[in-house]
């Protein structure tokens, strides 16, 4: 039930909402949720702000958060490390740049996995690097990475760092164990470095589906980079806190030194509460992915009954990728926002046929979506 709850985030200037101010438009882009925070989360952070103390905390010297992000990885995931691995930063943006920076120089190539979402799409550009983008192409009615042209693209030896979702945002695809093996093995024979955003990696749909974290592949340790957070999945994104996992110490130590100076310590708030979410909210994350279930099975139901749209339905994450290349218009953002939609516009994304849709929200807005889309 408590999905279903409308909470009003007016009051709180988010910039989901603030976006469509003054408008009659439903908010459904940014990839933040519409559900209350689990309580255990909740009462870690007035536990915090209780003490009354908010003086500097370095993220390496708190132990217990530190020792949620490992337990959690191997009760999830299979996946053994040492806290020593664990890189704390303000957020996988902010982490994926530093990775830029660490391991290319000015005129470098990164490989970058599209469509994606924008602040990946814009990372390259902003260390004076080329982009070169790695196709996304269906398979079986399933989104996946175009391996050939990855293979064919890493031969460069300008091309020094490769960055991909996992799961992949928009398409909602969870890249295979063979998928994986076969980057891994492009990316060594090439000498390209592998960061893997995993955001939403605690988000899997499928329940056929096991999520892979690039950094436990054998034999990959010194190439890779694994980026993730607690943020999406128990929706504390506006705590800037993640963490990367680079289990090679030369591979973290440039790391370290590339966001030295820019990159800020991660809030002692976003440390009670990923912790708090790594070990007392296991309850509310089951339950989170069946609500998340049922609105993606509703979802793809109602757009496969919409002539000129189409959904592969996501394996991962709680956003849809739909193309609107059917409907023979010029600009389908336009024409979402007209029926009274706000989705992710596909263009920044990097393919202006498709919108993304975040049906993160309680089931009642997704049915009042649908009914405004079918007016």
């Amino acid at each position: 039930m408590q999905f279903g709850n409308i909470i009003d985030r007016t009051p709180s200037y988010s910039l989901k909402w603030e976006r469509y101010k003054g408008r009659d438009i439903l908010p459904m882009w940014i990839a933040d949720t519409e559900f209350r925070c689990a309580e255990p989360i909740l009462d870690a952070i007035k536990e915090r702000t209780e003490h009354g103390l908010m003086g500097y905390t370095l993220p390496n010297d708190h132990v217990t958060a530190n020792q949620a992000v490992v337990d959690w990885l191997a009760r999830q995931y299979d996946w053994s490390i040492s806290a020593d691995w664990i890189v704390w930063t303000p957020g996988v943006v902010p982490a994926f740049n530093v990775a830029c920076k660490a391991f290319c120089q000015p005129g470098d190539k990164v490989l970058i996995q599209t469509p994606n979402y924008p602040p990946l799409i814009a990372a390259p550009k902003l260390h004076d690097l080329v982009k070169v983008d790695i196709g996304t192409v269906e398979v079986d009615g399933r989104w996946t990475i175009d391996l050939d042209e990855l293979e064919k693209q890493a031969a460069d030896p300008a091309c020094k760092l490769f960055i991909i979702c996992n799961p992949m945002n928009p398409v909602g695809t969870v890249l295979t164990s063979g998928e994986l093996q076969r980057i891994a093995d492009i990316c060594l024979s090439n000498n390209v470095m592998l960061c893997s955003d995993e955001i939403h990696c605690d988000i899997i749909l499928d329940e056929n589906t096991k999520h892979i974290p690039a950094g436990k592949l054998a034999g990959f340790k010194g190439q890779a980079i694994t980026l993730m957070a607690a943020s999406k999945t128990f929706n504390v994104a506006g705590l800037g806190t993640s963490f990367a996992i680079i289990e090679d110490s030369a591979t973290r130590q440039k790391f370290n030194v590339a966001g030295k100076g820019m990159v800020p310590w991660v809030t002692v708030l976003g440390l009670a509460a990923t912790e708090a979410a790594f070990t007392l909210c296991d309850d509310w994350h089951q339950e989170l992915l069946t609500y998340l279930r049922g609105n993606r099975d509703y979802l793809a139901a109602e757009i496969a009954s919409i002539d000129g749209l189409k959904l592969l339905t996501p394996q991962a994450t709680f956003l849809a990728w739909i193309d609107a290349s059917g409907l023979g218009v010029d600009n389908p953002q336009k024409y979402f926002e007209d029926k009274g939609i706000g989705p992710s516009p596909g263009i920044d994304f990097g393919d202006k046929n498709f919108v993304r849709i975040n049906f993160g929200c309680p089931r009642s807005q997704l049915e009042q979506a649908m009914v405004l889309l079918k007016a």
